[in-house]
Order: structure tokens, then sequence, then C-alpha cells
């Protein structure tokens, strides 16, 4: 591996599995992840956390604070500032419904794993402070599924500020993957007077880091990622500002994307359409190249 690709070793017999129907695929589940960022002297930075190496989905790999979403937040009307669902929907390329469901994931996965809630008690406001024994056991319910986001934000007055978020893109995991999300990237600033803690199980390291730096440890092979996560550096490092990269975020393409294989004069080619870096040739006998 000459740079720091995610790349299963199971993958191979899996896409030869799928392609001769031995394998069928599964339905991907809808996730939301945050690139949060903070301005720094040098520019923005953006917290990513390591995933434990026995983490049976990317472990190892660098990624940010996302997860699933909780379907109970389809269908209660959550408190709500910003753009409005119908406006999420068409941005996200969903019906309404799914447009909370998917932003309340990434601010309520934001919370869960980096302690950052991108709420307040008015619709200009946002918590100063999330600490303390009372919020980590609201934090620790929410983890556990045992309270939905909603009557969260409902329990402690609070307004979801959806105007704090942008989306950026939306991939979809291969079709040979065992786990499977459909999931849509944001873009969010770090509100002032938060902090940020590795408040996940599942990671065993946080940082903030430069996404020009972030895609050099990629190249070197000294930071492992997965595809989604090294294209969403990249087009990171243009800008100057927190701010200026959420304004940026109109721009970006919500296009999904989802890698394809084919076989190819006598290899597997796995591709992300889009996005040939991560373009990988199987030999039919064996590993990657």
């Amino acid at each position: 591996m000459s740079n720091g690709q995610w790349y299963p070793p199971e993958w191979p017999d899996r896409i030869r599995a799928l392609a001769s129907g031995e394998l069928t695929a599964v339905t991907p589940k809808r996730a939301a992840t945050v690139m949060l960022l903070r301005d720094t002297a040098d520019g923005p930075a953006v917290h990513m956390l390591r995933r434990r190496a026995s983490m049976a989905f990317a472990g190892g790999a660098y990624a940010y604070p996302g997860g699933g979403v909780d379907e109970r937040d389809d269908d209660h009307l959550v408190r709500w500032a910003g753009p409005s669902l119908e406006t999420w929907a068409a941005r996200l390329g969903v019906d309404t419904a799914s447009a909370q469901a998917i932003v309340c994931a990434a601010v309520r996965e934001t919370y869960e794993e980096a302690g950052v809630l991108l709420a307040g008690p008015t619709p200009d406001t946002v918590v100063g402070d999330t600490t303390g024994d009372d919020w980590e056991a609201d934090r620790q319910a929410l983890v556990d599924r045992d309270l939905s986001f909603a009557d969260f934000l409902d329990r402690r007055g609070l307004v979801l500020r959806s105007d704090l978020l942008a989306a950026w893109a939306r991939w979809i995991t291969p079709e040979f993957e065992p786990r499977r999300y459909d999931t849509w990237f944001f873009v969010a600033a770090l509100p002032e007077g938060q902090r940020t803690r590795n408040a996940s199980t599942e990671a065993d390291r946080t940082v903030w880091i430069r996404p020009s730096e972030a895609a050099a440890g990629y190249d070197k092979g000294d930071l492992l990622m997965m595809p989604p996560t090294i294209s969403t550096l990249r087009a990171l490092e243009r800008y100057a500002t927190a701010s200026s990269a959420l304004t940026g975020a109109a721009e970006q393409d919500l296009t999904p994307v989802l890698a394809r294989a084919r076989l190819e004069a006598g290899e597997l080619v796995l591709s992300w359409p889009g996005h040939d870096e991560f373009t990988k040739h199987i030999p039919t006998g064996g590993g990657a190249q």
C-alpha cells in the first residue's frame, strides 16, 4: 500500500462473490458525519478521530464524528432553526422526513462522539458549555438510544441550529460490504465556548489537524483513511477559514458516490466514479495494486 487507503483484504473475494451471484447486496442504512472546523493561525483545522483497531468496520482508520440515523427522528418534529425542511430536502435529495432525520443524526452524533452540540436555547444562540454530570447523563442516554434527539431537545428547551451546518458530499458504501451506509457529509464550525473531547467508545484518539497536513499523512501512508474521508479533506484544503468552507459547501456536488467493480483484461477493477485516485486493480488470483 503506497498510501493510507483503507482496503480490507477480504474485498476481492467479496467482489467476486457479488459478481457471481453468491453474495446479495444489503440495503445501506442512512447515516451522517460532520467535518467540524475551527480556525487557527495557519488556517482551519478539522476534528478527526481514529477508529479503534478492533472495530469490524474501518478499524484503525481516521474519520469524522458520525453514525446512523435514529428512525424516531423521521416523524417527531424537533425544535428547528435555519433553512426549512423543504430546503434541506431539496439539497439532500430526500423527502422532508428523511431530511430532518439526517440533519438530526449529524447534530446528535457530533454531540455523542465529540461533546459538541449545535443547538441553543433560541434560534440565534448556541449552548456554551456541555460539560457536567447532567449533560453527560443525557449524552449517554442518547448513545444508548434510551432518549430520542427530539425528546433531548425538548427536555433541555433547545433549538436545533441547522443553519450552523452545510451539506458537503454523499457517499454510499460499496455493494459488496456487509455493513453499508448511505452517508451525508456535513461541514460545521466549532461553536464559541465549546470544546471537543473523545466521547466515543469507537475511537482511541482524536486530533485537530489541518486538512493539508492530514492529506499529506495519508499520501505518505502514515494515516489510514477511507476514500470519502481523504476526498473531503482534499476538498477542504482550498479554504482559508471555517466560514468560507461553510459558504463554499453550496458549490459541492451531492451526487451519491458508489464504488463500482468490473472485470477488465483478467483483472477486477474497483473504482469510485469521479475519483480516479482510489481505483484498485485486483489480479484474479490475489491482492490489489
